[in-house]
């Protein structure tokens, strides 16, 4: 029997791990700098959200072994990548939109996180307490973002440093948690081979 190709998932989970890792490297740079301007952050934003979409994208159609981590990603990639364009568009004058619509979609993911922390825990992954616990905590930074989107300069790119981080935090967690890449995982639908029999030969 053939099986799968393990090249897409392991794509996937390598983007996934770079892009967290660059969410909290951009999230800290925000909390610590938040005199950034708004042109930099809009850039930056912008394309973090277009480069995740397509990895959100490779990720759901990768089919990993449990389909845990990635099985809400085709319509939030698709989200990511119509933000990220739109932010990119006019990276400047866009910081409050920018704020609302990614503290929308990064409490978005993080109730979509908690879904996924409770399927973790039918599966017998024993981490899915810790999941489900910052699931929760990038919920409620998403929230914030989003209700404190009329704050000053300064504290906005703080919060939204926050967000970043933690999502940069719950999505690594996550994919290290539950993405298992096996070499030779077998496809879902199991090829079969027909012989016509005729009637002759009964």
């Amino acid at each position: 029997m053939k099986m799968r190709s393990v090249a897409p998932m392991k794509i996937a989970k390598i983007g996934y791990i770079i892009m967290s890792l660059l969410f909290c490297i951009v999230g800290a740079v925000f909390i610590i700098s938040p005199e950034i301007s708004t042109f930099i952050i809009g850039v930056a934003v912008g394309a973090a959200l277009l480069v995740f979409g397509m990895v959100k994208l490779i990720g759901y159609f990768s089919k990993d072994l449990f389909r845990l981590a990635f099985q809400y990603d085709l319509e939030f990639g698709i989200f990511l990548l119509i933000l990220g364009i739109i932010v990119l568009i006019n990276p400047k004058n866009l910081m409050n939109f920018i704020c609302i619509a990614l503290g929308i979609a990064i409490l978005l993911d993080g109730l979509f996180k908690i879904r996924i922390a409770l399927d973790s825990k039918k599966f017998g992954i024993g981490s899915w307490w810790a999941i489900l616990v910052i699931a929760i905590i990038t919920s409620a930074a998403g929230t914030a973002l989003i209700f404190d989107s009329a704050s000053g300069a300064g504290l906005l790119t703080v919060l939204l440093g926050i967000a970043l981080l933690a999502e940069g935090i719950l999505n690594l967690y996550t994919v290290i948690s539950t993405v298992l890449i096996i070499k030779n995982q077998r496809p879902d639908v199991i090829e079969a081979e027909y012989v016509e029999i005729n009637e002759k030969d009964v």
